[in-house]
């Protein structure tokens, strides 16, 4: 067995793997929804965006790529590289995720996705702050 040394890096902690796993497919499926609500692919009906006098989904989409897509899949990166600024992103995407969730809920309606989604922001806050709370010490596997 080699210990950690020169030019050898440690591997990360599962509780690290994880939240770049989640971050990394939540990112992915976001940007999906937002290409497919841009193209108007797959798309709930334009009558729930009549109350905000929006007549496409071209603007939610955009705000699903921002609120969700990029700050998942930026977080995600930073757990790749073991940044000890992952925490903190963490927490900000998982944040994002649930104001985005609050957001959605009045125009779309409950779906049982909604609450996977909710377990996923709620843990991508609690890992995240936990990380934080630990930045620069050194992780332990």
């Amino acid at each position: 067995m080699s210990a950690t040394g020169a030019g050898v890096i440690a591997p990360a902690p599962a509780w690290r793997r994880t939240v770049g796993v989640v971050s990394a497919l939540t990112g992915a499926a976001a940007a999906v929804g937002s290409v497919q609500l841009v193209t108007g692919t797959f798309t709930p009906p334009v009558s729930d965006l009549r109350p905000l006098g929006l007549e496409s989904w071209v603007l939610p989409g955009l705000w699903l790529a921002a609120s969700v897509a990029v700050p998942c899949l930026g977080t995600a990166v930073l757990a790749w590289r073991r940044s000890t600024r992952m925490g903190p992103a963490a927490v900000g995407a998982g944040v994002l995720l649930i104001v985005e969730l609050a957001v959605q809920m009045p125009f779309v309606g409950l779906d049982p996705l909604q609450g996977v989604m909710g377990t996923v922001a709620v843990s991508l806050v609690g890992l995240g702050w936990s990380s934080a709370r630990r930045s620069g010490t050194k992780d332990q596997p």
